[in-house]
């Protein structure tokens, strides 16, 4: 979940990265994004531990393959599909719960020095937030940040420290062998056979019964296990993701669909 640095790959939905500096941006103003045009053909959304209480009740939270897992929130169960964003890039049910990594966007804290540790705040340009608007609000005040910018750069900073509470939760449950190779199957009415959806990583009931006592009572006290129920009661948002891929006529045509593919976060 860390931030990438602008010379590297950039994470999901950036397409360049660019420093907020007073001398580049002491005239610019950011203004709201209406829209997130890019998120209609993201079928899963990186999300925080903070988040799962909330996320829980409208998207499944899956792990992705591989060896460094990130929780995900699914918003669809094919790639290219999103149950939840409209063509125009807007939320659909603006009830349902908006990840903070789609919030964030398009401003990030990266590493400009990979050798160093501090983090700078930096916005995707391509994104038209920033610029010489008529309406929004200045991001710099003479040369001291604005108001604006600084509830930007803690949201940041917010979304950092739950990238890196993420990050000792998913270490934990991987130190723990709790991880396996997930698989759903949904069985519509009138289907011979039923839609199977791999790809991705859950949490081993059955490993998780077997837990000592004492590990179990640790995993309490430490606040991981709300978070693995969490995980696991979310994975009945399945069937509802399956549901509005039919209404939206985005719906599998062939049995034994390509199943949900892991996301670089």
């Amino acid at each position: 979940m860390a931030s990438a640095a602008p010379n590297m790959g950039l994470p999901l939905l950036y397409n360049q990265l660019e420093p907020i500096s007073s001398q580049q941006h002491g005239t610019k103003k950011v203004r709201g994004l209406p829209a997130l045009p890019a998120v209609a053909n993201v079928h899963a959304v990186p999300l925080t531990v903070d988040e799962f209480g909330l996320a829980q009740r409208h998207y499944p939270i899956i792990f992705s393959a591989g060896d460094d897992p990130v929780p995900l929130a699914l918003m669809g169960l094919n790639e290219g599909v999103n149950t939840f964003i409209n063509a125009e890039g807007q939320m659909i049910d603006r009830h349902a719960y908006v990840p903070a990594y789609m919030r964030r966007y398009p401003f990030l804290l990266a590493r400009l020095d990979p050798q160093g540790d501090e983090l700078s705040l930096c916005v995707d340009p391509t994104a038209n937030a920033v610029g010489d608007f008529e309406d929004g609000q200045p991001l710099f005040d003479g040369d001291q940040p604005s108001d604006a910018t600084k509830a930007i750069l803690q949201f940041c900073e917010q979304f950092e420290e739950a990238g890196q509470r993420t990050g000792m939760f998913m270490a934990e449950i991987k130190k723990a062998g709790l991880l396996m190779d997930g698989e759903v199957a949904i069985q519509p009415e009138g289907a011979e056979q039923p839609f199977i959806y791999r790809g991705f990583q859950m949490i081993d009931e059955e490993k998780l019964r077997d837990l000592r006592g004492d590990e179990l009572r640790k995993m309490n006290q430490s606040g991981l296990l709300p978070l693995m129920f969490a995980h696991l009661f979310s994975l009945s948002q399945t069937r509802e993701i399956f549901a509005r891929q039919v209404e939206q006529g985005k719906g599998p045509i062939n049995q034994g669909n390509p199943a949900p593919q892991p996301v670089e976060a």
